[in-house]
Parts: structure tokens; C-alpha cells; sequence
């Protein structure tokens, strides 16, 4: 019997593990590539303004989930929201007028984080607390291994048009491809998750939940420090494409290839420190480490802006070996403190990704009204140097 239970928890794990390969994929095939899309329908300034509305909205539902949880079950949910995100994507494809198509587009962003949180509470249901980060490290591994194929295919599918040009049918490929790629997890979910026994799920207020945060000091500042991690990659994600397509000159298929490059580390570090989360070395220790090294690896950006794609990926590449460790290190340490009956506190942390762009954005304006571009390089190097205080001030888990 403790076999058969063995090589069921086994089977869901992979399970798991290919959902999020899968929503990888569906994320990063756009991701780096939505601002641009986005400059052939509304002006730069404007695509600010449009991620604010996608972090509040995402925030909105991610903190009414818990009751929609409770009433509906989490597999319903999933289900409902994969079929939603299905209808977005067809009609980015095919909306008649750019506000339609803005307005799906602004949906599916903000769907895609809520299904994200659904994955989650499988994944916490199905993790026992001596195995948080092997199980972590293994789904991360799997995610973050669509995360560099992802603007790899993306960059394939753009170089067969002319992505430089304004024009709407250069980005089409890639949505397409995108939408088609909701059909695995909707199988996945559907085929594996049907009888899924929800956790009894303690329905309360999200001021009762942030007041529950602000008590414990380890989980309000672990808060803290994932809100600077995902502000980072948001930065990236919109504004360092544009930067290096507007700025450094590289065509989009060279970034693609910038980008896959830039995102290995992800995968090669995943697993083997999550095992060792769990088993040796503490998280906050590695946690210190990864953004002691994208505080020096970011700021030393500035000083470079030659046309080199073998420079800019080597050079975020050193910056993805520290986010790629911090990531990991928060998402074991979260995992360790929460209980998998808490679905209300970990709808408030899955909020500090939506958070960051609206976090990310204003850090930039703000920036940008003192200095020039280059110089956010350094704003966010030392954004990561000051988020060591936190880091090396909170308890460890062992």
C-alpha cells in the first residue's frame, strides 16, 4: 500500500512538474515580446498604464480566490480559468478594434497569474514539509526549462517576419502559438487533478490576512523580498527588451537569443539547491548569496553598450545565477512557513508578482526624471544590495 502510494505521489509530481513546463511556455513564448507587440497598437509612454491595470486587476482576483475556492473547489476553478484564458487569446487574434484587443490582452494577463495560484495549491497539497524544496526545485526546473525555450521559439517564429516593423501580423505567431499551447495544461489538469480533495479552506478578509503577515516578521519580510525579486524581473521582462532593441540596436531575434542564453541558469540550479535546501545549507544563507550577485552583476551593466550578443548574454546570464537562487530560496522558505490550509496567505504572496509592475514602473518614471536609461542598471543593482538587510534578518527554517 505504501508502495502504490509512493508511485502515485510520484505520477502527480510529474504530473506537476509538466503543467509547469507547460505554463512556461505559454508565458514566455510572449513574455519579453508583449511590450513590443504592444508598441504597434498604443504609444511606449502608454504601455506603463496598461501593466498598472494588469497588476490591479490580477491583485483583485487573486485576493477574491480564496472565496471563489471555497464555493467552486480548485479543479473547477483551474478548468474554467484555462477555458477563459483560451477565449483571451483568440480574441488578442482576432479582436476587430486595438481596444478589444487590449482589453483580452489585460485579461490574459491577469488570468494566467490566478491559474498560476491554482497550480499551487496542487502542488502545497501534494508536498510534504521535509521535501518542500526538492519538490520546489523539480516543477521550478521544469517551468524555468520552457522559460529559455520559450523566447527561443518566440524568436524563430519572429524572424520569419519582420519584427521591427510596426506591424501587428509580425507578432501574430507567437500568440497563436501561445494559445495552442493552453491545450496540454487543460488535458493535463483535467486528466490528473478530477477527483482533487480540497484543502478545508478558512475564509478570511484580506485585512485579517495582511494583519497575520505584519505579526510575523519572517513572512512580512520574506514579503518584502520576493516584492524586490519579481519588481526585477518585471523591469526586465518590459523594459530591457526595448531598451536593448531601441538603445543597444540588437534585432528581436537576436534578443531572443540573448534571452535563452540569459535564462539557463534557471535550470541548472534549481533542483540541485533546492536538495540542498532541504537536506543541508539554509535558505537564507543562498538567498544572501543570489542577490549579493545580482547587485554586482546588474549594476556593472552600465557600463556596457556595445552591439555584442555574446557580451549581453554572459552578462545576464551572471545576473540569472543570483535571481535564479534568490527565487528558489524564497519560494522553500514561503513554502516552509505556510501551511497548505493558508490558500489566503499565499493568494497575498502570488499578489507581489502583479504588485511588482505596478512597483517596477514607478521606479522607472521616477528614475528616468534624474537620469538616463542606462542608468536603471545601477538603481536596481543597488535596489538588490539594500534587500540583503531583510534577507540576512530573518530566521532560518532548520
Amino acid at each position: 500500500m505504501r508502495h502504490h502510494h509512493s508511485i502515485k505521489k510520484a505520477t502527480t509530481l510529474y504530473s506537476l512538474s509538466m503543467i509547469a513546463f507547460f505554463i512556461g511556455l505559454h508565458l514566455s513564448i510572449t513574455a519579453y515580446f508583449n511590450s513590443g507587440f504592444l508598441s504597434t497598437i498604443i504609444n511606449e509612454k502608454t504601455i506603463s498604464l496598461v501593466y498598472l491595470i494588469i497588476s490591479i486587476t490580477t491583485i483583485t482576483g487573486l485576493l477574491l480566490i480564496q472565496k471563489i475556492l471555497k464555493r467552486f473547489g480548485n479543479f473547477r476553478t483551474s478548468i474554467f480559468l484555462i477555458l477563459i484564458q483560451l477565449v483571451c487569446f483568440y480574441e488578442i487574434l482576432n479582436a476587430p478594434t486595438p481596444g478589444f484587443i487590449l482589453f483580452f490582452f489585460i485579461l490574459a494577463m491577469s488570468i494566467i497569474s490566478i491559474i498560476s495560484f491554482t497550480i499551487d495549491v496542487f502542488i502545497q497539497r501534494n508536498t510534504d514539509f521535509n521535501h518542500t524544496g526538492s519538490v520546489r526545485g523539480l516543477v521550478m526546473t521544469a517551468a524555468n526549462t520552457a522559460w529559455i525555450l520559450g523566447p527561443l521559439l518566440a524568436g524563430m517564429l519572429l524572424s520569419s517576419n519582420d519584427p521591427a516593423g510596426d506591424q501587428f501580423a509580425s507578432y501574430r505567431d507567437i500568440y497563436v502559438a501561445g494559445m495552442l499551447l493552453l491545450f496540454p495544461i487543460l488535458y493535463l489538469v483535467q486528466s490528473n487533478f478530477s477527483n482533487f480533495k480540497d484543502p478545508r479552506y478558512i475564509e478570511i478578509s484580506a485585512r485579517q490576512t495582511i494583519a497575520r503577515i505584519l505579526r510575523n516578521r519572517d513572512i512580512s519580510r520574506i514579503f518584502i523580498i520576493n516584492i524586490v525579486l519579481q519588481s526585477f524581473y518585471a523591469w526586465m521582462t518590459v523594459y530591457v527588451p526595448i531598451y536593448l532593441h531601441e538603445t543597444i540596436r540588437f534585432t528581436w531575434p537576436e534578443i531572443s537569443i540573448i534571452f535563452t542564453i540569459m535564462l539557463i541558469p534557471f535550470v541548472l540550479v534549481d533542483y540541485p539547491l533546492g536538495k540542498l535546501a532541504d537536506r543541508k545549507w539554509g535558505e537564507k544563507e543562498m538567498m544572501a548569496i543570489g542577490f549579493a550577485i545580482m547587485a554586482i552583476s546588474t549594476s556593472s551593466l552600465f557600463l556596457f553598450n556595445v552591439n555584442s550578443v555574446a557580451t549581453w548574454a554572459i552578462l545576464l546570464f551572471i545576473t540569472r545565477i543570483g535571481a535564479a537562487t534568490a527565487e528558489l530560496m524564497i519560494e522553500t522558505y514561503f513554502f516552509k512557513k505556510v501551511d497548505g490550509k493558508d490558500p489566503e496567505i499565499l493568494s497575498i504572496f502570488r499578489t507581489t508578482r502583479p504588485l511588482s509592475y505596478f512597483v517596477a514602473p514607478l521606479i522607472v518614471t521616477i528614475s528616468l526624471t534624474y537620469f538616463t536609461e542606462n542608468y536603471l542598471f545601477i538603481v536596481f543593482g543597488l535596489l538588490c544590495l539594500f534587500t540583503l538587510y531583510p534577507v540576512l534578518t530573518i530566521k532560518d527554517t532548520n
